[in-house]
């Protein structure tokens, strides 16, 4: 659905973006990270057909965005960080703005402005003027212009940025909804966003991609990486240190009564060979789980290689 090869931008000196690449396939839901001037947002017009690249080639739903604009153009919609309302319009009238400029009249109008008000929750909102708006619904009628086409791919840019926390659990929920029938990709500084929205993400970071995968193989990518936790009876930290393929135990705090808890890391998944220790010994597993990093610990040690 989307596919980036070899993507640069360049303003004047200055290169924004440097040598991206990477495919969005149809249906996903895509997180796309990075600090601030990383070459989020110039990607993201690009793949609008907002701004032109210097180099590279980008397709959107199998056109070029050099050479065929006005198709992608029919295929996307954007939401910026600041939605382009008109605060002195109602909702009614912007929307139907929107669906003009989209080339949508009459009665088609009319039923696209109905079924994107449904869609995103503001219907019978109509005449309410966009400058009375808390933010959050101004958020919701951004996503509405977005949407009011019914393009194949939609890109959004910190759709949740300044919203309360009741705000921002509405706006994940639209947009999970929004996954089952367009290809997403979500622009955002909240990483825990990601992981409730986002099977996968890329990073980029001073113009480039540093990583991209699924939100386990990210995470995956802190110092540490992958370790597992147990809480159990009847051994000792030596003896699951001693089991094939441990190559670290750590005691987690004070023992728990007859409970031991433990830090393990392992090259293989050890839990088959400590269950089947701790049965020998006679003991017992309360507990015996994968762990992985946060995704903002991968993400900060993974921005924090190419500084």
């Amino acid at each position: 659905m989307i596919e980036v090869r070899s993507l640069t931008k360049a303003y004047g000196p200055r290169v924004a973006v440097q040598d991206v690449s990477f495919t969005v396939n149809k249906g996903e839901v895509v997180g796309f990270l990075g600090p601030n001037g990383a070459g989020k947002t110039t990607t993201m017009r690009i793949l609008t057909g907002f701004i032109p690249p210097t180099t590279g080639e980008v397709k959107v739903a199998g056109f070029d965005v050099l050479d065929e604009p006005t198709e992608v153009k029919r295929r996307v919609g954007y939401l910026p960080e600041s939605p382009p309302l008109y605060p002195e319009l109602t909702i009614g009238d912007y929307l139907g703005f929107v669906a003009e400029l989209r080339s949508f009249y009459g009665r088609k109008r009319a039923e696209k402005v109905g079924s994107v008000m449904e869609r995103v929750g503001l219907s019978g909102w109509e005449s309410r003027i966009l400058s009375s708006l808390s933010k959050g619904y101004r958020q919701r009628v951004g996503l509405a212009q977005a949407l009011i086409h019914d393009p194949e791919v939609l890109i959004l840019d910190e759709p949740t940025s300044g919203l309360d926390p009741g705000q921002v659990m509405g706006i994940r929920e639209l947009i999970q909804n929004l996954g089952a029938h367009q290809t997403v990709i979500l622009s955002t500084h909240v990483l825990s966003e990601v992981e409730a929205i986002c099977p996968r993400a890329l990073i980029i970071a001073r113009g480039r991609l540093v990583a991209s995968g699924t939100i386990s193989e990210l995470r995956a990518q802190a110092p540490g990486g992958l370790w597992y936790y147990a809480e159990l009876s009847g051994v000792t930290a030596p003896r699951v240190g001693g089991l094939p393929g441990v190559a670290e135990v750590e005691p987690l705090g004070e023992p728990d009564g007859p409970w031991l808890k433990l830090r393990v890391r392992a090259a293989q998944d050890p839990r088959p060979q400590i269950a089947a220790a701790v049965s020998a010994a006679g003991g017992q597993v309360r507990a015996l789980e994968q762990r992985l990093p946060s995704l903002e610990e991968a993400f900060v040690s993974i921005v924090g290689r190419e500084a």
